[in-house]
């Protein structure tokens, strides 16, 4: 039920006018890279399986349809009792995705591709952008660890757990959110709140505390009074008298506001001459890449960053802005292809039912190009393949020493699941592999490389005859 209610009302539209096992083909693409990026991320996958797993009306449902006093009794029927049997096929979470490809294509009665949409929408939509924004910041950090403490900065709770969940699969270390780790197995982390400080009558009863409790792990947030005059030394002192005498080194120690950048480079040096060179310096406050970047180019000593609100909200750009939009129908085996034209040229769809290609450099091992092509259409890579662009087709190169290779996975097969998620563990470690497989100008934050998103000569043909048919 979670669905706009318009699925709903042509979905009844369909069954009235006999149109309910007429076969449709859907696509779910983005049109722009949140924050002007080079890529995005691909996420949410595992969720919307779940969703397409366990997809029913209940019998509560169909009392709440009934009482809207404008669906037939035939059609409440076909609802209550109907099975998913949809054809479904996704790129794999973690993956590098670009716009106008793609990302999901669903096949099947017309009513049931058609009231999914929603849920397909915002199961990929929003863990993509947040992967994407993690990512971003995971990248300006340079290798240092970034731990997501956005939850109760997030809209909602969901997204919270399923924020958490996307940027560990962008790249973070851990989050802040212990359920996160209960259910997907995202290390949790964390240490202490100002609170724990103020309950106690002075900071270095506070940190003597806490460091008696949590010796084999101990961090200190040294900025709830004064950082230099008495958090550090007070985080020294408790070093010196409760963990090194029972030969534990201190972890670290954590500044959340102020001029992070200054006070990071002396609580560096007080820590070096105290003798604990290995105490690491987590920040945080308000971080997105920006920031971060900013910080590093000035010199901060900092080992970690803790990043909340910017991050799980993605404040600098909230919208992933994916579309799901008809591409094609099919009648006794005859497909159809379908096209929406609009006078701003970024919102015509591409028709037909496509097929995803990456093309990758064999030497390099390093991504070209991704190639839509008809579903039936091979690309082979035993022989030169010209690329060309869509809009300027004079634009064209020709490959030789290319490897080819469908990205998508096919999802479900007539509504049975053929395809279960990996564990998170082995997204993440596959986005930070298939990045790798990306240039690094098109990683870049500034001006980015636009990367190739082209069609096969046969579907661009198809479009480009829709096209003069409508115009």
């Amino acid at each position: 039920m979670l669905t706009d209610f318009y699925e709903l009302t042509m979905s009844g539209g369909y069954f009235e006018k006999g149109l309910k096992d007429k076969t449709a083909y859907f696509d779910m693409f983005f049109r722009r890279i949140p924050d002007n990026g080079g890529f995005a991320i691909m996420a949410g996958v595992e969720q919307l399986i779940q969703y397409l797993s366990e997809l029913k009306f209940t019998d509560e449902d169909i009392e709440f349809l009934r009482s809207k006093n404008i669906f037939s009794e035939e059609f409440l029927e076909y609802l209550r009792t109907f099975e998913f049997r949809c054809d479904v096929w996704a790129v794999p979470e973690g993956m590098p995705i670009f716009p106008n490809e793609p990302i999901v294509t669903v096949r099947g009665p017309v009513i049931q591709a058609q009231f999914i949409e929603t849920m397909v929408l915002l199961s990929i939509n929003h863990q993509s952008l947040i992967a994407t924004k993690a990512n971003r910041i995971v990248r300006a950090a340079q290798g240092r660890a970034v731990m997501e403490f956005g939850s109760r900065r997030a809209q909602g709770y969901d997204g919270a757990m399923l924020g958490a969940r996307a940027a560990y699969i962008g790249g973070c270390s851990g989050t802040a959110c212990t359920s996160v780790d209960r259910d997907f197995g995202v290390p949790a982390l964390g240490t202490m709140a100002h609170s724990w400080v103020q309950m106690f009558d002075s900071e270095y009863e506070a940190f003597k505390a806490y460091a008696e409790i949590y010796p084999q792990s101990c961090t200190l947030l040294v900025d709830t009074f004064n950082v230099l005059k008495s958090g550090i030394p007070n985080a020294i002192k408790v070093f010196d008298e409760v963990l090194k005498p029972q030969g534990y080194r201190p972890a670290g120690i954590r500044i959340d506001s102020g001029d992070i950048t200054y006070l990071s480079k002396k609580a560096r040096q007080m820590l070096d001459q105290a003798g604990y060179p290995d105490c690491k310096i987590c920040v945080s406050n308000s971080l997105d890449e920006s920031t971060i970047e900013s910080m590093l180019a000035q010199g901060a000593c900092v080992d970690s960053f803790g990043v909340g609100e910017r991050l799980i909200t993605s404040s600098s750009e909230p919208v992933f802005g994916g579309v799901y939009k008809l591409v094609a129908l099919e009648d006794n085996g005859v497909i159809t292809p379908k096209i929406k034209i609009s006078e701003n040229v970024a919102k015509i769809t591409t028709p037909c039912f496509k097929e995803l290609w990456r093309l990758y450099d064999r030497d390099t091992g390093k991504a070209i190009a991704d190639v839509l092509t008809l579903n039936d259409e091979e690309i082979s890579d035993s022989r030169p393949y010209e690329i060309f662009d869509p809009q300027f087709t004079w634009k064209r190169k020709t490959l030789e020493n290319f490897r080819a290779e469908r990205i998508r996975v096919q999802l479900f097969d007539n509504g049975r699941q053929l395809y279960t998620s990996p564990d998170i563990n082995t997204i993440k470690n596959y986005c930070i592999e298939q990045l790798d497989t990306l240039w690094d100008e098109v990683k870049r934050f500034e001006n980015p490389h636009t990367y190739y998103v082209d069609l096969s000569q046969k579907l661009w043909l198809i479009k480009d005859s829709l096209l003069k048919r409508r115009s």
